[in-house]
């Protein structure tokens, strides 16, 4: 399948919306992550968007937030949600969209990395749950599905938090 990848902000945020809720389900906002992002922006940076011909088969959006730990307070990227069409999945659109992510924070210097999501499917990525083995979210999740790739130094204990204001945190 032939994809073209642009940045998310060229697609129409309604058909970005509705993949959303074809890949993960109408009621995807009460989970975990989705307040975890509450209030902030996406990085316009490193989110994309994934098109056959004219058509959106595919989206990754990137978000600031928060680890909140005991030596103070650092910006990392949140990455997620990831979504492909339910009719084109398993055709390497989300390693295209995931392989476009990681090259453009390499090359912005985004070195702290976390998501939520599959080990099996992300380590391929360099994702792991060990970076992230001391953080918490308040909500609902998994542990060993909370995943990071870290090429700084990050605080090993803290809270993800939301950030409404990126400007106020270093990182």
């Amino acid at each position: 399948m032939a994809v073209t990848l642009t940045p998310l902000a060229k697609a129409d945020p309604n058909a970005v919306e509705a993949l959303l809720d074809a890949a993960f389900g109408a009621d995807r906002r009460g989970r975990t992550a989705y307040r975890l992002r509450e209030g902030a922006s996406a990085i316009p940076a490193l989110s994309f968007a994934a098109w056959e011909g004219e058509r959106l088969v595919g989206t990754l959006q990137s978000w600031p937030v928060a680890l909140r730990a005991a030596q103070g307070v650092d910006q990392v990227v949140m990455v997620g949600p990831v979504a492909v069409a339910p009719d084109v999945q398993n055709a390497g659109i989300g390693k295209a969209l995931m392989q476009a992510l990681l090259a453009a924070a390499d090359a912005a210097g985004a070195g702290a990395l976390m998501m939520i999501g599959d080990p099996e499917y992300y380590e391929r990525f360099g994702f792991t749950a060990a970076p992230a083995a001391g953080w918490r979210i308040d909500g609902p999740y998994e542990q060993r599905r909370l995943l990071a790739r870290v090429r700084r130094e990050v605080a090993k204990e803290g809270e993800l938090i939301s950030i409404r204001h990126p400007e106020l945190v270093s990182g």
